[in-house]
Formats: structure tokens, sequence, C-alpha cells
């Protein structure tokens, strides 16, 4: 049995023997656990501390665990509802609510048994655990590693995030921040002012309208097709709205998959620089490309000079959730604004994480890990662009992408505005968890979509009964 495993059940035995013991009462040493569960002392250490965390136990060095004395709730109840008032009487133009509902229908864990087609995220057995056990291990015996880094990030890290991004770009032009979103952020709030309008593409991901939101800003779309984002209706945006920030993913774009073409980015680029916009890229996933996906497009910021495009790449999909390194790259007095904020924000990156992310991408290993996954990826795209096209055909696949972790399927037309909750809903009493489409679009949908994902996946057993169990779901709702 896995350890991991082995301290979660641990821990359940032991929460529901705690009845037996009185308050304060002492709980068997640690050598019985480990005798008569036959577990090793660390599980037993971890499921105690388990325990501790959650309040139903205290442990005393030298005199073992106990059960904690009932807590009796003595404070009154209080009245909040005069938040509500507080909270939308400050508003301008419109209350600030933050709907987060979209980013959580991509991260909410699925309940035990039910196949999980949202997920954003890569199947541990893809993961490089061991690779990044052995890197943080090594990043917390670097001298100095527990210190306080630079404001803009480790100078070692920001040079090899710039090699990343190609042409003329160098570690000055790179700040450091805490995964994808956070830089998102950060670069919406330097770019943006509240009230203001944002051009996103549509549809795109949710936790980008989520931040504009949730910052005061009005997201306006911009429709895309399998060549990405359309310039002339780029133009027509910026001259309706001048909006000064336009956010897009030019390479395996969520949730369509599409990679903006090599005719269209100076296209896209001159637009921006004509209406005095920036563009925010956010590139995502460079490094899932599939390994049928051939020579990637390098990213917009090489070839652009005049500091139209602030670029935003992060680690933490092709390594692990919780690797939340990633990067912002600008050019100009931009720079310094986004510096302040990410600054004022979060100081900067814990130094180890820095470390850690260094001793991680610069070992032979990591080579060894993105060809793994280039491959895996592709063998469960495929798999499940065959089980779907075999078993729903009645779900349209406009396009396969060669890179990312997910697929873009349109319902057929006349389905109805709730038959993606709808099926969604019976897709999970089903045993199989997807995601709507409705909330990748800031206005109204063409049409009903859903996503599902291929990355959270053991491997083509878990797709194929995936797949399965969403027949059945189809069958339910629309009918055979």
């Amino acid at each position: 049995m896995q350890q991991r495993s082995s301290v979660g059940d641990l821990a359940d035995s032991l929460r529901s023997e705690l009845d037996r013991y009185s308050p304060g009462g002492k709980l068997p040493s640690s050598r019985a656990l480990v005798e008569r569960y036959r577990v090793s002392p660390v599980t037993v250490s971890r499921a105690l501390a388990q325990l501790a965390a959650e309040g139903l136990v205290v442990t005393r060095p030298g005199a073992g665990a106990f059960r904690a004395e009932t807590r009796t709730a003595t404070a009154p109840v209080g009245d909040t509802s005069w938040q509500q008032v507080t909270l939308t009487a400050q508003a301008a133009a419109e209350p600030r609510a933050v709907d987060a509902s979209g980013v959580l229908a991509c991260l909410a864990q699925p309940p035990t048994g039910v196949i999980e087609f949202n997920s954003g995220y890569l199947h541990p057995s893809l993961q490089p655990e061991q690779a990044l056990a052995a890197a943080l291990g090594r990043a917390g015996r670097r001298p100095g590693a527990w210190g306080r880094p630079p404001m803009d990030g480790l100078p070692e890290l920001r040079e090899w995030f710039a090699r990343g991004c190609g042409g003329a770009v160098t570690a000055a032009d790179v700040l450091i921040t805490s995964g994808g979103q956070t830089a998102l952020t950060t670069a919406m709030r330097a770019l943006a002012a509240p009230g203001t309008p944002v051009l996103v593409e549509s549809p795109t991901y949710p936790g980008l309208l989520a931040i504009a939101r949730a910052a005061g800003l009005r997201p306006v779309p911009v429709p895309v097709d399998t060549d990405g984002v359309r310039p002339e209706l780029l133009a027509d945006a910026f001259r309706a709205t001048g909006a000064k920030v336009f956010i897009c993913q030019p390479l395996f774009q969520n949730p369509t998959g599409a990679v903006l073409s090599a005719a269209r980015r100076p296209e896209v680029v001159r637009t921006a620089r004509e209406f005095g916009a920036f563009i925010v890229e956010d590139d995502f996933v460079r490094r899932l490309a599939h390994d049928d996906s051939g020579p990637l497009l390098p990213p917009m910021i090489a070839s652009d000079p005049d500091g139209v495009v602030v670029h935003v790449c992060s680690l933490t999909k092709a390594t692990s959730p919780s690797l939340r390194v990633a990067a912002l790259v600008a050019r100009g007095p931009v720079l310094e604004r986004l510096r302040a904020i990410q600054i004022v924000d979060h100081f900067f990156v814990p130094r180890p994480l820095q470390e850690a992310t260094l001793e991680l991408v610069g070992a032979p290993a990591w080579g060894r890990h993105l060809r793994t996954v280039a491959h895996e990826l592709r063998t469960r795209r495929d798999h499940m662009a065959a089980a779907l096209l075999r078993e729903l055909p009645a779900l349209t696949l406009p396009y396969i992408p060669s890179g990312g972790y997910h697929l873009w399927l349109r319902l057929p037309d006349g389905t109805g505005g709730g038959a993606e909750s709808a099926l969604a809903s019976a897709a999970l009493r089903a045993g199989v968890q997807i995601t709507p489409g409705r909330p990748y679009f800031c206005a109204e949908p063409p049409a009903g979509y859903i996503r599902v994902s291929f990355a959270g996946l053991a491997g083509e057993a878990a797709i194929a009964e995936g797949v399965r169990r969403l027949r059945t779901a189809w069958e339910e709702v629309l009918g055979a």
C-alpha cells in the first residue's frame, strides 16, 4: 500500500475510535499503533499529525497523544447581513461580485470512483514526483536557500525563462511569480483601470474571466477559429470599445486547442500597436506539446521589440499543481508597474521553490520527463478522440489539437441552452465529471459545448470507461 493512502487509512481508523477515549484520555503509544496496524512509525506520526491538525488529538513530546478536550462555542451568533450593503454600495458601474464557479469547475476533485474528465493537471503517474523530490532535497541544502531571494526572482531562473522566450529577451525583462494565475492577475491590474473593457478570446479560460470581473473590468469577446483570433474582428473590437488590453492564448488555446497561425501573429501585434494597446500572451502549455506537433511557433514576445506583448509562462501544467512558479516578461515602463504590483501583493516567490525549480529544469531527468509527457498525452488524446467519435457521434469534434490536455466538443444544434448543465449533472451521476462550455464565454455562446480533459487520467482503460459513462448520461438527457 502506498504511504499516502496508509496515512489516510490509519487516520480514518483512529478517528473512528476516538469515542472510546474520554476527553484528555491517552491514546495507545506509537509503538502499539505500529504493531496493531502493521504500518511504519512515519505513517503513525503523520496520521497523528493529521488528527492534531483537525483538532481531534493533542500530541505532547515525550508523553504521547491524547484526545482533545471538547470545545463548546461561547461566542454569540453574529449578524453579517450588513456586508451585503457595504460590498455593493461602493461599486461604480456594477457590483464587483467574484464568480469563481468556472474556476472551481476545473479545480474540483470528483468523489471517489468518479472518472475525472475535467482536470487541468497531469495524472500523478505523469508528474515528475521523484525528480521534484530530489530537486527539493538538493535545493534545501543549497547555501542561503532559506534566505530572502531577490524581489524579481533568482537571476539564474529569470535567465532560464528568458532563453525560453527567445529573440532579444533577457533576464532583465523577467519577473518570477507564484503561478500563471497570479501572473495574469498582476498583468490585468497593471494594464487596465477598473471599469474599463478588456478584450478576450471567445471562448476563453474561465479563470481569466473571473480575474477580469474581480478587478472590476468588463471582458469583451473576440471570436476565434482553428487559426486563432480573427484579426479583423480584433480591430473592430479595439475600435468599438477603446480597450487597451487583449488577452490571448496563442498556443493550444483553452478550450479550443487552436494555435494562432504564423500569418496572423504579426497582424495581431500590429493591430494592438495601432490602437496603443497591450497583448497579454498566456503561453500556459508550451511544455505540453504532443510528440506529433512538429516545431512550435516561438512566443509572440520574441519578435516584438516595441513592448506590445506582456508574456506569461508557467511550469505548473508540465509538472505538478503545487509547483507554482511562473514568469511575467515585458519591456519598457510597464515592467516597473508589473514589478511594483507583484511586490506589493506577494513580496516574492519563496526561495526554496525557486531553487528547486532550477534544480529540476537543470537535471537530465527534465528532458526525459517532457518527452514522456509529449508521448503519453498524444496517446491519451488519440484514445479519447477515437472513443468519442465511436460512442458519441452526435458530438462534433471540430479540431484535434497537437498540444495541451483537452478536447472541445460541440453539442448538436437545437439541444437547448440547458443541455450542457443537464448533461454535466447526468454525467456526474453516471460516474464521470465533465466541464460545461457556458463558463468559457463572456457573452451569449453560439452553441452548446462541453470540454473533456485527458491529462488527469491513468490511461486507455479509464478513458474508455469514462466515455462509456458519458454515453449513458447522453442517452439519459438527450436520447440515443
